[in-house]
């Protein structure tokens, strides 16, 4: 490499810490090797006689060796003049031109030689001062490091009345609750084989039913509490423990005994709900069948009534119209609620319910029944799927649960509801409670996994600057946009789902309609939720998290079909989106004309008001954090989707379309708006639940519900911009903010899911890293 040493050239000096990181960064190709020789070369202040050296040092198929390299470096320390470079180098050319032992006076003395050498560390491609901190070395104490890396004082927040707010009403089984299913007992070992699993699900079950848990939301009559509220409680507590068991439960209990208890009459409460919610009488919910799923109008089982008998006759046609998926037919259940299509008389009346036997008290099969087992599934393998058919099953007269609908003596058939669709319609709707259960579960599950993750993220390190400790991953922006507005959103979630099952529990004819919409909307919602949280969280954890010790593998089995449950996420989206169009068109319908030009001149009034280039483009803080325009905002979504969707459907029907193709040809649209309203839904019930709160807890929470509205807005940002509500500046500010109050948040994240209450016991030793697990 020439006769006089690289490091002894004095004109060369400056150059030193660009060459030196050209060659240990280790990213840089031929042409870009090639191009650096080049300028360097060409510096004014390089001699003649040093080009050589410099192609030599810079020639890709001759590279330095590592001795050489660890020479330059140490050259370069041993050089480092506190005069000329007080304090860390800004870039690669100050550290250079810095040098003890630096040129002579001549073109580097010249204040454009700092720019020659800046433009030729440009093409590295580096940070300039990074790199020079990584040639000097270390160059800070360690105590001066962790100074460094001190987070700032925060305040103290009330983590405790946290708690004391989300646990809301029943607290007390709450905490009962938990204790006990955090117990060994009730932690289902990873690897149980399946016959095993499902009878130590059946046993835990039996262990709740004795304590009186299944029965909570029965009447008093049938030795129940007649709490529907803590009914509901249960079965969202539950949801932080074994699935499987949670599952079972809801099918026992929910769905077994609500369709009893919902669609039939007092005879057949007092006839079953006392030994439904002992246990004693197992029963099942056979609803679905394989051919229809979530249609459940025109499912093709039979029920057609015997008058000379006084029975009616239970039938499954075909193969394609058996029962499927049914929890709890495959092993236990005994008495299966069947939805069937009702002939009387040679008539059709649509879909009703009966209760039809499937085994005897021994287990064995009935008579007319072929029950299937569904095999193994992708997870909840404590519960037992299965499929039934049903050949000339005969069942009494008093089987048809009759509530809406009774069939007589002699044979006639009644209903103080005439019409079959909104008869059937009706039935369902009772059945609501499954979808506000399902949504409450999927909250809770979503808990569990940020929980878990939070507090690995938390306590884990990885990377960090030079010189200084590791850093905590939850301090990473990344981290932070990954767990924290999933965080926020699982805290909205909450505040909707606990007002939810308040609306159920006090619901009335006048409030039905509503309760559905929002039922159906949150459950979708909900669930969606819970399987992308717990997604982000596994990855979160790195591979702890694909331990299956760390629960993520169970919890995101036993949840996927959440989305399924209840129905299916998309149908219950458009359910949702079919009740706002008519509340629209009732609203609308109920107007006169005069008030039909106001309401259009108000509409009007507002979109120019929302438009005004100042409000699309203002992006203060003092702005961006008003509840008021967060409000506004998902509101102006909601209602703009919605008078878009009812003018697109009602072109399409003006010009002779059919309801269903032009349902179908909007369908997009009708699941946007459903979305949109939720959306508006979490933030209004996540102010309301702030306002109904304590001040210390409105605290703690209000930053949350800052991120929790502005993600929102930011994830929409697109169609803000396309409808014009927004600028791009705005956009942008939202995003800049949403990125503060992340970092505002991050030092009470582990504040806030301690606050959700859940026992050690029932988290992954993820959670625990670092530290010794109770």
């Amino acid at each position: 490499r020439g006769s006089t040493p690289l490091t002894d050239r004095l004109d060369l000096q400056p150059l030193l810490p660009i060459l030196y990181v050209a060659w240990s960064d280790g990213a840089l190709g031929t042409e870009e090797l090639a191009l650096i020789r080049q300028r360097m070369i060409d510096c004014p202040g390089v001699l003649p006689t040093s080009a050589g050296a410099l192609a030599s040092w810079l020639d890709p198929s001759a590279p330095p060796s590592p001795g050489e390299l660890r020479s330059l470096r140490d050259h370069i320390r041993a050089g480092v003049s506190p005069e000329r470079t007080p304090g860390l180098a800004r870039s690669l050319a100050e550290l250079g031109l810095g040098l003890r032992d630096g040129p002579p006076p001549g073109e580097w003395s010249d204040p454009a030689a700092a720019d020659t050498l800046r433009a030729i560390e440009e093409l590295l491609g580096v940070q300039g001062a990074e790199a020079a901190r990584e040639i000097l070395g270390p160059r800070l104490p360690a105590a001066v490091a962790a100074e460094r890396l001190e987070r700032e004082p925060v305040p103290a927040l009330d983590m405790a009345a946290v708690r004391r707010h989300l646990e809301g009403d029943h607290a007390e089984l709450r905490r009962e609750l938990l204790e006990l299913i955090a117990g060994s007992r009730f932690r289902v070992p990873d690897g149980t084989p399946t016959a095993a699993y499902r009878e130590r699900v059946f046993g835990l079950l039996q262990e709740l039913a004795d304590r009186g848990y299944g029965r909570l939301g029965f009447p008093k009559s049938v030795g129940g509490e007649g709490d529907v509220r803590g009914s509901i409680v249960v079965f969202e507590t539950l949801a932080f423990g074994d699935l499987s068991l949670l599952v079972k439960f809801g099918v026992q209990f929910g769905l077994f005994g609500g369709s009893i208890l919902h669609l039939g009459t007092e005879k057949h409460h007092r006839a079953y709900l006392a030994d439904v919610g002992s246990l004693a009488l197992p029963g099942c919910y056979a609803m679905s069948e394989i051919r229809h799923g979530s249609n459940v109008r025109d499912v093709e089982t039979t029920a057609t009534y015997d008058a000379g008998a006084g029975e009616f006759v239970v039938h499954t046609p075909h193969a394609l119209a058996a029962k499927d998926w049914i929890g709890n037919a495959a092993t236990h259940g005994r008495v299966a609620t069947v939805f069937a299509q009702l002939q009387v008389g040679g008539q059709s009346h649509g879909v009703h319910a009966l209760l039809v036997p499937i085994r005897d008290v021994d287990g064995s099969t009935c008579p007319g029944v072929e029950i299937q087992d569904s095999g193994r599934k992708e997870g909840l393998n404590g519960v037992d799927n299965g499929s039934i058919r049903f050949t000339e099953v005969r069942v009494p007269r008093d089987a048809l649960l009759d509530r809406f609908a009774r069939v007589t003596e002699g044979g006639d058939y009644e209903s103080p509801i005439p019409s079959d669709g909104r008869r059937f319609f009706t039935m369902l709707g009772t059945l609501v409670a499954g979808r506000v259960s399902i949504a409450a579960a999927s909250v809770s599950a979503a808990k569990t996994g940020l929980a878990i993750a939070v507090r690995y993220s938390d306590r884990r390190r990885q990377f960090g600057p030079s010189g200084g400790t590791e850093v905590r991953i939850l301090d990473y922006l990344t981290h932070q946009r990954l767990l924290l507005p999933r965080l926020a959103t699982t805290v909205a979630l909450d505040f909707a789902v606990k007002d939810l099952a308040h609306r159920y529990a006090t619901r009335n004819e006048a409030t039905q309609r509503e309760l559905e919409v929002r039922a159906a909307g949150l459950k979708a919602v909900a669930s969606w939720h819970t399987v992308d949280t717990l997604q982000a969280c596994r990855e979160a954890c790195g591979g702890k998290g694909y331990l299956s010790e760390n629960r993520f593998a169970r919890l995101k089995a036993d949840t996927d079909v959440f989305t399924t449950f209840e129905g299916s996420n998309v149908v219950l989206l458009q359910l949702a989106a079919k009740g706002l169009l008519t509340q629209y068109r009732q609203e609308m319908g109920d107007l006169k004309l005069w008030g039909i030009v106001k309401y259009i001149a108000e509409s009007a009034s507002r979109r120019v008001a929302e438009l005004n280039p100042v409000v699309t483009r203002r992006h203060d803080e003092e702005h961006l954090l008003d509840p008021e325009f967060h409000e506004s905002a998902l509101e102006y979504r909601e209602d703009h989707l919605l008078g878009s969707l009812a003018r697109r459907l009602k072109a399409r029907l003006d010009d002779g379309m059919d309801s269903f193709d032009a349902m179908n040809e909007c369908q997009d649209h009708v699941v946007t708006l459903a979305l949109a309203h939720v959306d508006r839904l979490l933030a209004e019930e996540f102010r309301r639940g702030l306002d109904a709160a304590p001040p210390e807890v409105r605290e703690a929470l209000s930053p949350v519900y800052s991120v929790f509205a502005l993600h929102t807005l930011e994830r929409e940002r697109a169609w803000y911009l396309e409808s014009g509500y927004m600028e791009p500046v705005k956009t942008k500010a939202i995003r800049s903010q949403v990125n503060r109050l992340l970092l505002e948040l991050r030092p009470h994240a582990v504040g806030l899911v301690d606050a959700f209450g859940i026992p050690d016991a029932l988290l992954g030793p993820a959670a625990f890293v670092d530290e010794e697990r109770p």
